[in-house]
């Protein structure tokens, strides 16, 4: 092996174990004693740096101490995170295909304006929103349900409707006209040709958005006010105000290593796709 693959084999290598010890630390905390989790949290010295794995009742101790109810705190946080991520991730992909294909694929008057209009909102901070946004689902009466977390993802979101205008305009428009022969209108072809041929597209979109709202904190902690709507990122700072000082740190990692489960099975689940999508954007882009 020649000596600067070696080197670049060696940097790659020392990155990935510096990205990878915050996770590893939080993993040998999580199965530790409470006195060595204690110590390690305040710093001191003397901390295992193998997982004790006999002490594994950490995990259901810290998931039955989540929440005024035991096991109830968790079970619903977890179910609402998994409600309210899967309608996100549909109403995304729905949504964004939809407007994307519509981008690329009408002729209608003033497309160009309205679509430089809506990339130009990227700009935006979502803090400027936040206030006149809460002001209206709070007129609407959606405060405290899940309705603000996902009825606007069923509306776009101009990155994603980015990538998505961008595939179907590399369709080719024979296979649209050959749709239209047999006759598909628009939301025939959108829905039998356009949505069967961008799964790059859907998976890397459906990952991205999956990711961001299973760890969003700052929607549920406005949106949401009761214990049973809470989601895991909420129920999660919720656990750590309660348990967060250094003799339950142990919990506390077990805890977010299980809020974190779920988005790193679902990256290995589907990387092969994800890493199709970056590649699709990287040539067609």
């Amino acid at each position: 092996m020649k000596p600067k693959t070696t080197a670049i084999y060696a940097i790659l290598v020392a990155g990935s174990l510096i990205m990878l010890f915050p996770l590893w630390w939080m993993i040998c905390l999580s199965f530790s004693e409470p006195a060595d989790a204690s110590a390690a949290a305040a710093g001191a010295a003397g901390f295992k740096w193998w997982p004790d794995f006999s002490n594994w009742r950490n995990y259901p101790d810290a998931l039955r101490a989540m929440g005024s109810t035991p096991w109830y705190g968790f079970i619903d946080a977890f179910a609402n995170t998994v409600v309210v991520t899967v309608l996100c991730v549909i109403g995304q992909v729905l949504s964004c295909s939809m407007v994307g294909y519509a981008f690329a694929r009408l002729r209608f008057r003033g497309r160009t304006p309205l679509f430089i209009l809506m990339i130009s909102t990227m700009m935006l901070p979502p803090q400027v929103t936040m206030i006149p946004m809460f002001i209206l689902f709070r007129w609407f009466g959606w405060i405290d349900t899940i309705l603000p977390l996902v009825v606007p993802l069923f509306f776009g979101t101009p990155f994603y409707i980015f990538m998505f205008r961008q595939f179907f305009a590399q369709v080719p428009e024979a296979l649209v006209e050959a749709a239209r022969m047999d006759g598909c209108g628009h939301v025939g072809i959108w829905w039998r040709i356009m949505l069967p041929m961008c799964r790059p597209v859907i998976a890397i979109t459906a990952i991205f958005v999956f990711i961001f709202v299973w760890n969003d904190f700052l929607g549920p902690l406005i949106y949401l006010h009761s214990e049973d709507q809470m989601t895991l990122a909420v129920a999660l700072n919720s656990f750590k105000n309660q348990y967060g000082d250094f003799r339950d740190a142990h919990w506390l990692m077990a805890a977010s290593i299980v809020t974190m489960v779920p988005c790193i099975v679902l990256f290995f689940a589907a990387q092969k796709q994800f890493v199709g999508g970056l590649q699709l954007g990287a040539v067609k882009g």
